[in-house]
């Protein structure tokens, strides 16, 4: 019996490696290439807009634009290494061997979302260093940066297990992709306030966790937001804990991994 525990423990632990492994052998195409994109969106928006937008006084256009920025990069990447691991193993035809082990949905919970939130934590760091270069960092509130950056990792880790789960071939991961994450994404205020919006998106970008995400992540960094920090925590904390348990649900029932 100690045995089987034994071995169970450290096959969680084996999964997380794996997956850990999975992404950092490819770094350039999964760390090195979201950090591009981004500073490449931090120059054309800065290029265009910082002379003609601003957002907080005392705060440049371009110092805004880098916690949205880093956030964008986060939830994309922890979203896409969870539900790209899933569907390359179905197609792969080697998800049979996890299902021969002795990991609870659990441990394939924990495995799956910890290493989107360590893939998505190393773009954001990258994405962070390399536009520090191009404006003054800021740490007001270093305890919300924290918060926010783990729990917007956590959640799209949870949303990218889902896809994952449900798709059986890339073109149908991609369709969530494009039409989901990458809208609600771009519409959170990673590029704006949404106090510059007409009323009408106004109402709608506050039924847009991933705008909760970015706006407590941008106060810890400024100590100023759209909306109040707390609300945000607590938005973003109940979006977590509903996508986490759908998660493990899917993963106890065998949803599309076990027929």
């Amino acid at each position: 019996m100690n045995t089987v525990m034994a071995h169970t423990s450290n096959g969680w632990q084996s999964l997380f490696y794996k997956e850990i492994l999975r992404f950092w052998k490819v770094s350039a195409q999964t760390i090195t290439a979201p950090v591009l994109t981004s500073v490449m969106y931090l120059l054309i928006f800065n290029h265009v807009l910082a002379d003609h937008v601003k957002v907080y006084d005392s705060v440049s256009y371009t110092a805004f634009l880098v916690p949205g920025l880093v956030m964008m990069s986060v939830l994309q990447n922890a979203f896409a290494n969870s539900s790209s691991s899933l569907v390359q193993s179905k197609m792969m035809g080697n998800l049979v061997f996890l299902l021969v082990t002795p990991l609870s949905h659990w441990h394939w919970f924990i495995a799956y979302v910890g290493a989107a939130i360590v893939r998505g934590l190393c773009v954001g760091f990258g994405v962070f260093i390399v536009c520090i270069w191009f404006a003054e960092a800021h740490f007001v509130a270093p305890l919300w940066i924290v918060v926010f950056i783990i729990m917007g990792a956590a959640m799209l880790g949870c949303l990218g297990l889902i896809a994952g789960l449900w798709a059986d071939k890339f073109d149908q991961m991609s369709v969530f992709q494009n039409f989901i994450i990458m809208p609600m994404t771009f519409l959170s205020g990673v590029f704006y306030s949404i106090h510059s919006l007409p009323p009408f998106w106004q109402t709608v970008s506050r039924f847009n966790p991933f705008f909760y995400m970015i706006d407590g992540f941008r106060y810890g960094f400024f100590g100023k937001s759209d909306v109040s920090p707390w609300i945000s925590f607590g938005i973003v904390a109940v979006a977590l804990a509903i996508v986490s348990a759908i998660a493990i649900h899917l993963l106890r029932i065998g949803y599309k991994i076990r027929s």
